[in-house]
């Protein structure tokens, strides 16, 4: 498979990603804890998931719909693809390091969502990476 396609194939699970968001609040019980915060922290939550929605959209759309332009020669291909790579690997390594492992061993659903987070970010670090040495080295 070629690196273009890859990148529209990252596009369009990125957009599914995004999609998937409207789901979290009743899957996570977002109700009940929300409820528990201050209006401020309850606020600065809400509008933090709707710019982290808006991201995995622009991120999609610019993959999917430029993708012939991500792997072009260009500097500014390189440091976008740069940029996804470091994102996307540090969010890898999030998911590895930074939740703790309680919230999904022994409870299959989370156990299969982790897998699958963790597949899609390896998926997505090796996409834009594989564009970005690329652009490096030719």
């Amino acid at each position: 498979m070629s690196l273009e396609l890859n990148l529209r194939i990252a596009g369009v699970l990125l957009l599914l990603l995004a999609a998937s968001h409207v789901f979290f609040p009743k899957e996570l019980g977002w109700q009940e804890d929300l409820a528990k915060l201050t209006l401020l922290n309850r606020q600065i939550f809400l509008v933090h998931t709707g710019f982290i929605m808006l991201i995995l959209v622009l991120f999609g759309v610019l993959s999917l719909g430029f993708a012939a332009d991500l792997v072009a020669p260009s500097r500014l291909a390189a440091a976008v693809l740069g940029g996804l790579t470091l994102f996307w690997g540090l969010r890898l390594i999030t998911q590895q390091f930074i939740y703790d492992r309680a919230l999904w061993r022994g409870n299959r659903r989370n156990t299969i969502l982790h897998i699958l987070a963790t597949l899609l970010w390896i998926y997505l670090t090796a996409v834009f990476g594989c564009g970005w040495w690329r652009q490096w080295n030719g």
